[in-house]
């Protein structure tokens, strides 16, 4: 009993340094007013300081545990009065290789070697408002000890630690190597990780941990399976891990840490075998530990860290029955920051006060997804996927002409074929063009003209069986709407924004720390298709992702594989298709042997999540054309590129 009433002694202790009414705010540690709280510490007069946390591994091999630093700039008033405040974390390898946003921020010190300058918004914003903001350097950049290993155990151990440093679990110092012990005796444990990309990846990383202290993340463009950022199903997208690792490292990497990058190396093979190396990277099969709440964002036209992330990431954390928010954007690799900033801003400082000051502002109990529409135009609503939502199959049948058809609910009758060339200099653009007419390097069917709205929402998957001429077979897999529409052109530079000539502030100011940004504005496109999903296999892993094996030509094999996680609505009017060939030369690399493969439709088949049953569709009303110059331009380089 004594130990039940002590901890509710220390609970209520910590609720009353939580929320506090307006009328405290000169001597609380944060006021809240209308619901959020508000801006009473004088950011000028910030603590500045950097901790080094002991990560407990010894990645450089130098005998020493590796340290991090952690940049912390939190209000000087509370401290001074013994009052704790929550951290807001972003732990990164980009802060000086590379930098945040889209301005390239990096860290800057003074001469006294003092941080200075933080990238992005987050410290001008909320530090004022009682928050500490806290930046990580992941280990093997910037200023920190160690390697990078590219989300394996050393990337999460640097910034699990320092959120157990914040609870008083781990050894933080005043100096790279040596120095004094550090405490965080003004932290209150309660840590929200955000970012975007890979930053993203490490809150989803940490947060399946289950760290105890970590009370929410906000995943941006987050990687949840590094398997799946660079493989897919058995294919390779042709970069590997070992190349992001120098990246972020600087000047090729560092020479002490050559022993990791042999085991980047040996650990991820140049085809598409899942192996440890992808094991030890995998968040999904630990999102079952995951107890922080889950704000996601991702742009569904992402083609860098594909929605398939996103998806398979919600759906596992849906298990853990976390309090889970998602934000679904029409734009590519792209921060909200970017794309949708005031609201942005509002709901994030929500959120944090949610979950990080306890204040009781309903935000969990508002519609829990928001869906771009059409640029600009959002939807909310109460869940994602939205109730209702059930898995249709359809089915590829032969048409009058050789490689065109229907696409429906009924399946083909044995025996019926089609065939195509596997051609790796053609892509999904080419292939979705003239669809109308037949091509050698891929086949297309197709519904008649919707009669009513078709929403797809979630992972969809395609099971196909086939015949290869040669050992070695890709098979590629694309849905695309037909049809006239207006949509952010995420295939341009900026992804579908773009920046303007004028800036808007977002909290305070402080020499060499400006809170005042470029302002951006959609950009869009007149387009008569669009491909929304998109999935690859390599038919060599059909029994396997852990050993491919050759084919035996001539025998027929059945794959089934993943498209990418979606919510998009083929409007009344349009088509939707499946175009099935062979390497999307855009995104994977080829086999050795580019085969002739042969289709058995009888055997093939998409299994999509779809709201309101089957597609309807009347007869085909003549060609179904597209103007070549009402289509998204295709990039001039490969789509995959390390995250950023």
């Amino acid at each position: 009993m004594r130990r039940l009433f002590m901890g509710l002694v220390a609970l209520a202790a910590l609720l009353s340094t939580l929320v506090v009414p307006a009328a405290a705010a000169t001597s609380a540690a944060f006021a809240v007013r209308d619901g959020v709280s508000q801006p009473i510490h004088d950011f000028g007069k910030a603590v500045r300081e950097t901790v080094w946390v002991d990560i407990g591994l010894d990645g450089d091999r130098d005998g020493v545990s590796d340290r991090v630093a952690a940049d912390i700039i939190r209000p000087r008033e509370p401290a001074s009065r013994g009052q704790r405040v929550p951290v807001v974390m972003d732990a990164s390898p980009y802060y000086s290789c590379c930098g945040r946003g889209m301005d390239s921020e990096r860290k800057t010190y003074d001469s006294a070697g003092r941080p200075v300058g933080f990238p992005l918004y987050y410290d001008n914003y909320f530090v004022p408002r009682g928050y500490a903001v806290v930046l990580v350097d992941l280990s093997g950049t910037n200023r920190s000890e160690g390697c990078v290993d590219v989300g394996g155990r050393s990337d999460i151990a640097s910034a699990k630690a320092v959120v157990d440093w914040l609870n008083g679990r781990a050894r933080g110092y005043d100096a790279r190597s040596g120095g004094r012990p550090v405490r965080a005796s003004w932290a209150s444990g309660a840590t929200g990780m955000i970012g975007k990309s890979y930053d993203g990846t490490i809150a989803n990383g940490v947060a399946a941990t289950g760290v105890d202290g970590l009370r929410t993340i906000v995943p941006i463009g987050a990687i949840s399976s590094w398997y799946d950022y660079y493989r897919s199903d058995g294919v390779s997208f042709g970069h590997d891990p070992v190349g992001l690792a120098q990246r972020v490292e600087e000047n090729g990497g560092r020479r002490d840490c050559r022993a990791v990058k042999s085991q980047l190396v040996a650990g991820a093979p140049k085809n598409g075998d899942f192996t440890p190396l992808w094991t030890e990277r995998d968040y999904v099969r630990h999102a079952d530990r995951v107890r922080a709440s889950v704000f996601a964002v991702h742009g569904l036209g992402d083609l860098n860290v594909k929605t398939i992330h996103f998806g398979q990431w919600w759906d596992a954390v849906a298990r853990s029955g976390v309090a889970r928010k998602v934000w679904l954007g029409q734009a590519g690799h792209v921060d909200p920051f970017d794309f949708r900033r005031a609201e942005w801003v509002r709901t994030l400082h929500r959120w944090f006060d949610r979950w990080l000051l306890g204040v009781d502002n309903g935000i969990e109990r508002e519609p829990s997804a928001s869906v771009e529409r059409q640029p600009d135009q959002w939807v909310d609503e109460p869940s994602w996927p939205a109730p209702g939502v059930a898995p249709v199959t359809l089915h590829p049948r032969s048409g009058d002409t050789p490689g065109l058809g229907r696409l429906d609910t009924e399946a083909a009758a044995e025996g019926a074929t089609e065939t195509f060339t596997d051609d790796p200099r053609q892509d999904e653009f080419d292939w979705a063009l003239d669809p109308d007419q037949s091509s050698s390097a891929r086949v297309l069917f197709s519904t008649g003209p919707l009669t009513k709205d078709l929403r797809v929402a979630g992972t969809g998957q395609v099971t196909v069986t086939v015949t290869s001429s040669t050992p070695t077979a890709h098979v590629s897999a694309a849905l695309v709407d037909y049809g006239p529409a207006t949509i952010r052109d995420y295939l341009a530079s900026g992804e579908g924004i773009r920046p303007l000539d004028t800036r808007s502030c977002w909290g305070a100011d402080r020499q060499g720390d400006s809170a005042c940004y470029r302002d951006t504005a959609a950009t869009t496109k007149e387009v008569d298709l669009e491909v929304f999903a998109r999935g690859w296999a390599d038919i060599a892993n059909h029994a396997s992702l852990e050993k491919g094996e050759p084919l035996r030509p001539g025998q027929p094999y059945t794959m089934t594989f993943r498209l990418s996680t979606t919510d998009h609505v083929v409007p009344a009017g349009h088509r939707l298709a499946v175009v099935v060939g062979g390497t999307d030369g855009r995104f994977v690399v080829a086999p050795a042997q580019p085969p002739e493969v042969s289709l058995d439709l009888a055997g093939t088949s998409v299994r999509l999540p779809v709201l309101g049953g089957p597609p309807e569709a009347g007869a085909p009303a003549g060609p179904l054309r597209v103007d070549p110059g009402r289509v998204l331009a295709k990039p001039d380089v490969r789509v995959n590129r390390d995250t950023n």
